[in-house]
């Protein structure tokens, strides 16, 4: 990971300053969020009690593939908050100074979930040959943690399709489009009872580090820093830890 751990330490310290010299926003306010597609159910989770919290501050989201959110904010695009699933994605946006400092708060790992019943018999990433299984694009940070575990494996099946985001992904298994799905186990999580989980031996498995960012352009930069300082403290630990997300 390219970020020192003493980094991100001091980055969310200073997040939390800016958090406690704010205080609640005043008045109505707006705060939009650019987040990774598996961000979903967190930051909804975080949103609403984010907005509990400060009065008159409406959480907006666009939850999609982290690449296209990153260009979306170095090409300019309307936000107050930047999150993606890898470092590689945030780094578009930092390259074009639509962001500074960005900071790691959470990791993910990948997993292999198939329909609850598993008709294909998956049991391990061998046995995804001869199957319908789908994965991320490879441009997409799931993509590339995707591709990252199948290469450790030596595992050269075929996908028979790729997905936009992590999302996509999961819902090809949910709709019985395919056998089996490689996906980030917060995913799986959110799925529940409706899929069966394969876990990847940990020698095989690609942990993605989750980063955080203020937008240069957002309109309540102090807010910002609220949502940012919320995320990484014992609110965002509990929701990102109940979702599947382990810690920095």
């Amino acid at each position: 990971m390219a970020r020192r751990a003493g980094t991100v330490l001091a980055s969310v310290a200073a997040l939390a300053l800016t958090a406690c010299g704010t205080g609640a926003a005043d008045d109505d306010a707006t705060l939009q969020i650019l987040a990774a597609a598996s961000l979903t159910d967190a930051f909804t989770e975080l949103g609403t009690r984010f907005e509990a919290e400060h009065d008159g501050v409406d959480v907006e989201f666009s939850f999609g593939s982290s690449t296209d959110l990153a260009q979306q904010a170095a090409d300019g695009a309307p936000g107050d908050v930047l999150a993606t699933a890898d470092e590689d994605t945030m780094a578009i946006a930092t390259a074009a100074g639509a962001v500074a400092d960005p900071l790691v708060f959470a990791t993910n790992v990948m997993v292999i979930v198939t329909p609850q019943d598993n008709p294909a018999g998956v049991r391990s990433l061998d046995d995804l040959a001869g199957t319908t299984w789908v994965r991320c694009a490879d441009e997409a940070p799931c993509g590339k943690a995707a591709r990252a575990v199948l290469e450790r494996a030596g595992t050269t099946a075929r996908p028979a399709s790729l997905e936009e985001d992590a999302r996509a992904t999961l819902d090809k298994v949910l709709s019985g489009e395919a056998d089996a799905s490689l996906v980030y186990a917060t995913d799986a999580a959110s799925a529940g009872d409706a899929v069966t989980t394969i876990d990847i031996p940990a020698a095989e498995r690609e942990r993605n580090p989750y980063l955080l960012a203020t937008l240069g352009r957002a309109g309540d930069a102090d807010l910002a820093g609220e949502w940012a300082a919320f995320v990484t403290g014992p609110d965002g630990e509990a929701v990102l830890t109940e979702a599947g997300f382990s810690r920095p």
